[in-house]
C-alpha cells in the first residue's frame, strides 16, 4: 500500500505540472508537387515536433497538392511527406510563436523513384549505432562481424549489454532484461532464452532497440529495461526476398540459411520467413569447491570437478503472415510462427573429492546424456484503425502460443578409488522431462491527439498462462527399469495478469516537453505440486509510474530526465518445489515462496550536437531473487536454490559517441561505468559485497569503396560483481571484411570473431560457508564465410502504414524448457 499511495501520489502531481503550458495556435501550409510542377494530391504530410521528431499532427494533400495544420502550438517544427513512387521530402525547419502564428512552406518537390526496381538493388547504409530520445537502436547489418553469428552473439557485443555463463542477460550491470521480438515478449527466460537466440540467425534481424526505462506502455516486467529484437520486413509494393547462407567454423562447424520474402499488392501484403541453423559446440567449466563446516568454519574437504560438455542441435524456424488494408485508414492481419529445435546434449564430469589437506579421497566419473525437442507454434490476430488525419488510432492484438519439449535424460555414475579401483556398483538414472506450456492473451491501445501538441493514450491487457511439467524419474537395477517415486513430480502452475494504462504527453514551453504514465498490473497465480499434493496462491495488485521530461537548451545541447518503477516476476520453474538433479552431488530446488522483485530507476541525460550522449543512473531493487547455494559437508552436496535475500543499489555514468570520422571511416565508442552493492542475509549470515566495473565497446567501421567495406571492434568488461558473484574481467576482438557483388544485389562477407580467444569467464563466489571458483570457456572464436542475394520486382511504397506487433506479454520471458547449453 505504501507503493500504491506514492505511486498515485507521483502520477496525480506530475499529471497536474503537465497539464499546465503555454496558449499558443497557429496555422502551417504548404503546396507538393513531384518536381516537374506535377500535383501530388492524396499525399500524406506528417508535422513533427523538431525537438524529437514525435508525429504532431497528420493530414493528406487535396486535389490542388494544397495542405495546412490548424490549431498548432508555439514550437519548432519540420514536416515529412510521403507519397506512393516518390522518395520521402522533408521541410526546412520552422517556428510557430506570439510573434509569428501562421507559415507558409516552401513548395516540396518529392522526386519520383524509378517505376520498376526489378534491374536495381537499393544498398543504402544505416549507421551500426543509433541514439533516440527512449532508445539506442542497433542496425545489425552494419556490422560486417555480425555474418555467420547468431542473435546472442548480436546482442553480447552490443553497447551496454552483457551475457554470463548461463547465457543471462544484463543491460547496464543489471539483471532481469525483458526480450521482445517484433515488440512481442518472447516469453522465455534464463538459459531457454539463450538457447533459442543461439539458434536465431543474424540474417533475419533488422534492429536491436535497447529501452533502459520503457514507458508505461510496455509490460512492468524488466528490472533493468527491455531489448527489443526486430525482424526483417519490407514495404515495397510488388516482390522482394533475401536468400542467406553462412558457414562457420571454430572447434566446430556451423551453418545457417534463411529465406525472406514479402508480396504486395494493391491492398494485400503476404510475407514469409524460413530459417535453418545446424551448430555443434562444446564448453568446458571447471568448479572448484571447499566444504566447509558451519560452526567452526574449518575445511572439511576439497570438490573437484572437471566437465565436458558437447551440444549438437538443429533449428527449424517459419513465419507466414498476412495484412489485409479494407481501406487506407483501416489494417487487419495475422501472423502464424514457430519452431523446432530438436538436439543432443552430452557431459563427462570427472570429479575428485580430497581431504583438507588435498589428499585424493575418492573419484567419481559421471556421464550424463540428453536427448531433447522443444517445439512452439504461435498466432497472432492484429487490427490497426485510424479515425482521421490528426492520428487518432485503435489497435488490438490477440495471441495464442504453445510450447512443448521433450526431454529424456540419462545420468550414469561410476565410483573409484584414488588408485583408479572400483569402489562401488555404477547407478544410473534415466529421466524422462515432458513440459507444456499454453498462453492466452488481448490487448488494444488507444491513441488521441489533443490540442497544443499533446497526446492522450490508453490500453487494456490480459494474459493467462498454464504451465504443465510432468518428471518422471526411474533407476536401472540390474539392467531393469524400475519407477523412482521420491525423485518424479508433476507440477502444474497458472497465472492470470490483467494490466491498465495511460500515457500523457505535450510541450511544457519551446524548450520543454514532458510525459507521464502509470501502469496497474494485477497478478493472480496458483501452483500445485500434484505428487506431494503441496499448493500455493497469489494475489497482488501494483502501480507503475513513469516519468520522462526533456529541456532543448539549443541546436547544441538537449537535457533529459526520466524515471520508473518495474519488477520481475520469478521464472515459472523456480516455483516448483521439486529437486532437479543436476549431477551426483549438484540438485537444483524450486520455490514456492518467491516474491516478485521490484526496482526503482532513474536516468538523468545530456546529449551535445546529437552524436554524444552522456548519462547518470541510478537504480534501488528490493527482494532481489537470487541463487543461494546450501552445501552438505558430510556428503559433499551442493544445494541451488532461488530466494528474496537481499536489496541491490547501483550507480553509474555511461557515455555513447558516435560518428563519420573521415570519408571513409565511421566510429562508435561506448562506456559505462557503474558500482554495484549487493546486501542481504545469507545461509544466516550478513552479506555486503559492492564493486565497481567498467564495461566498453568499440566499432570501426571502413568504407574503401562503392563495394568493399571492413569493421574492427570489440569489447571489454573489467572485474565486477553479479549477485553474489564476483567475475574476473573479459572481452574479444572482431573483424571483417564484405564485397557486394552483382551490381549490388550480391555481398560476400567474411568475418572473424574473438580472433585474440579472450571470451573465458572466470568467477569466485565467497559467502557464509560457501566457498567456490569457477573457470569457463566456450566455442567463441569462429571464422565465418556468408552469402547473401537480393531479388524484388516493384516499386517502394513510401506511405503504407506499419503494422503492429502482437500483444504477447512477458510470461514468455519467464518461461524455462530445460534448453541447451
Amino acid at each position: 500500500m505504501r507503493y500504491l499511495k506514492y505511486s498515485l501520489t507521483v502520477f496525480f502531481v506530475m499529471f497536474g505540472f503537465l497539464a499546465f503550458s503555454q496558449n499558443g495556435s497557429g496555422k502551417v501550409r504548404g503546396l507538393v508537387t513531384d518536381g516537374s510542377a506535377k500535383i501530388l494530391e492524396s499525399s500524406t504530410i506528417t508535422l513533427h515536433r523538431a525537438a524529437d521528431s514525435a508525429v504532431v499532427k497528420m493530414s493528406v494533400a487535396d486535389r490542388n497538392g494544397k495542405y495546412e495544420f490548424d490549431g498548432v502550438p508555439d514550437g519548432k517544427y519540420f514536416v515529412s511527406i510521403s507519397a506512393i513512387g516518390h522518395e520521402k521530402g522533408y521541410s526546412p525547419v520552422f517556428e510557430i510563436s506570439p510573434a509569428s502564428r501562421q507559415s507558409m512552406l516552401k513548395t516540396i518537390d518529392l522526386v519520383p523513384q524509378a517505376k520498376s526496381l526489378s534491374g536495381v538493388t537499393v544498398t543504402g547504409r544505416k549507421p551500426l549505432v543509433e541514439q533516440k530520445l527512449d532508445k539506442t537502436v542497433i542496425n545489425v547489418e552494419a556490422a560486417v562481424t555480425n555474418v555467420g553469428s547468431t542473435a546472442m552473439e548480436v546482442l553480447e557485443k552490443s553497447p551496454g549489454i552483457s551475457v554470463d555463463k548461463d547465457g543471462n542477460i544484463s543491460l547496464k550491470g543489471k539483471q532481469g532484461v525483458q526480450v521482445y521480438l517484433d515488440g512481442k515478449p518472447s516469453y522465455l527466460s534464463g538459459p531457454d532464452l539463450a538457447n533459442y537466440l543461439r539458434s536465431l540467425s543474424s540474417n533475419q534481424l533488422d534492429q536491436i532497440e535497447i529501452m533502459t526505462n520503457p514507458s508505461a506502455r510496455f509490460d512492468a516486467a524488466g528490472n533493468s529495461g527491455v531489448i527489443n529484437i526486430r525482424t526483417k520486413k519490407t514495404r515495397q509494393f510488388g516482390y522482394n526476398g533475401t536468400i542467406s547462407a553462412t558457414w562457420s567454423q571454430g572447434r566446430y562447424h556451423k551453418t545457417n540459411e534463411s529465406f525472406i520474402f514479402n508480396y504486395r499488392k494493391n491492398k494485400v501484403n503476404l510475407f514469409t520467413t524460413l530459417g535453418y541453423n545446424n551448430r555443434k559446440n562444446f564448453q568446458n567449466l571447471d568448479i572448484q569447491r571447499k566444504f566447509i563446516e558451519s560452526a567452526t568454519k574449518e575445511v572439511r574437504s576439497h570438490f573437484d570437478q572437471e566437465s565436458r560438455i558437447r551440444e549438437q542441435g538443429e533449428s527449424f524456424n517459419a513465419k507466414l503472415g498476412m495484412d489485409y488494408s479494407p481501406s487506407k485508414n483501416t489494417t487487419i492481419g495475422w501472423v502464424l510462427s514457430g519452431f523446432y529445435n530438436p538436439g543432443t546434449f552430452g557431459n563427462t564430469s570427472n570429479v575428485r573429492i580430497a581431504d583438507p589437506y588435498h589428499t585424493m579421497l575418492s573419484r567419481t566419473l559421471a556421464v550424463a546424456g540428453n536427448e531433447r525437442e522443444w517445439k512452439n507454434l504461435s498466432g497472432n490476430l492484429n487490427f490497426r484503425h485510424q479515425f482521421d488525419s490528426t492520428g487518432k488510432e485503435l489497435t488490438a492484438d490477440a495471441d495464442i502460443l504453445t510450447y512443448n519439449s521433450q526431454n529424456e535424460q540419462t545420468l550414469t555414475n561410476a565410483y573409484f578409488s584414488p588408485l583408479g579401483d572400483p569402489t562401488a556398483k555404477a547407478d544410473t538414472l534415466l529421466g524422462s522431462l515432458p513440459q507444456d506450456i499454453r498462453i492466452y492473451t488481448l490487448k488494444t491501445d488507444y491513441s488521441h491527439p489533443l490540442k497544443k501538441g499533446a497526446k492522450f493514450e490508453a490500453g487494456l491487457k490480459t494474459g493467462f498462462v498454464k504451465t504443465d511439467n510432468n518428471a518422471v524419474y526411474d533407476s536401472l537395477n540390474y539392467g531393469v527399469r524400475v519407477r523412482d517415486i521420491g525423485r518424479s513430480n508433476h507440477f502444474i502452475y497458472e497465472e492470470n495478469i490483467n494490466a491498465a494504462y495511460v500515457n500523457y504527453s505535450r510541450p511544457l514551453s519551446k524548450k520543454i516537453s514532458g510525459q507521464v504514465g502509470l501502469r496497474l498490473e494485477n497478478t493472480i497465480a496458483k501452483g500445485n505440486q500434484v505428487t506431494t499434493g503441496q499448493r500455493f496462491s497469489r494475489n497482488y495488485t501494483q502501480l507503475f509510474p513513469t516519468l520522462f521530461l526533456q529541456y532543448k537548451a539549443g541546436d547544441k545541447h538537449t537535457w533529459g530526465l526520466n524515471y520508473g518503477r518495474r519488477l520481475e516476476r520469478p521464472d515459472y520453474a523456480d516455483l516448483n518445489p521439486f529437486i532437479y538433479f543436476l549431477d551426483k552431488y549438484t540438485f537444483e530446488q524450486g520455490n514456492p515462496a518467491l516474491q516478485p522483485q521490484f526496482s526503482h530507476n532513474a536516468e538523468f541525460s545530456h546529449t551535445y550536437k546529437g552524436f554524444l550522449t552522456t548519462t547518470l543512473n541510478y537504480t534501488r531493487t528490493t527482494d532481489m531473487i537470487n541463487d543461494i547455494l546450501e552445501q552438505d559437508p558430510d556428503k559433499n552436496e551442493t544445494f541451488i536454490r532461488k530466494q528474496n535475500i537481499a536489496r541491490q543499489r547501483q550507480y553509474g555514468i555511461s557515455v555513447s559517441a558516435g560518428g563519420q570520422l573521415t570519408k571513409w571511416w565511421s566510429g562508435n565508442l561506448y562506456a559505462n561505468v557503474f558500482n554495484n552493492r549487493f546486501k542481504g542475509v545469507l545461509n544466516g549470515d550478513p552479506v555486503d559485497i559492492s564493486a565497481t566495473t567498467g564495461q566498453f565497446n568499440v566499432s570501426n567501421q571502413f568504407k574503401f569503396s562503392k563495394t568493399i567495406s571492413a569493421e574492427l571492434s570489440g569489447f571489454y568488461m573489467t572485474g565486477g560483481v553479479d549477485g553474489v558473484f564476483r567475475i574476473r574481467g573479459f572481452g574479444m576482438m572482431n573483424a571483417g571484411i564484405s564485397k557486394q557483388i552483382l551490381k549490388g544485389k550480391g555481398t560476400i562477407r567474411l568475418s572473424f570473431r574473438d580472433v585474440l580467444y579472450t571470451q573465458k569467464i572466470k568467477g569466485t563466489i565467497r559467502y557464509s560457508n560457501i566457498d567456490a571458483a569457477f573457470q569457463q570457456r566456450r566455442d567463441s572464436r569462429q571464422a565465418a564465410l556468408g552469402f547473401t542475394w537480393r531479388f524484388n520486382k516493384g516499386k517502394m511504397n513510401g506511405n503504407t502504414p506499419k503494422r503492429k506487433s502482437g500483444g504477447a506479454s512477458e510470461e514468455q520471458n519467464r518461461v524455462k524448457t530445460g534448453g541447451d547449453n
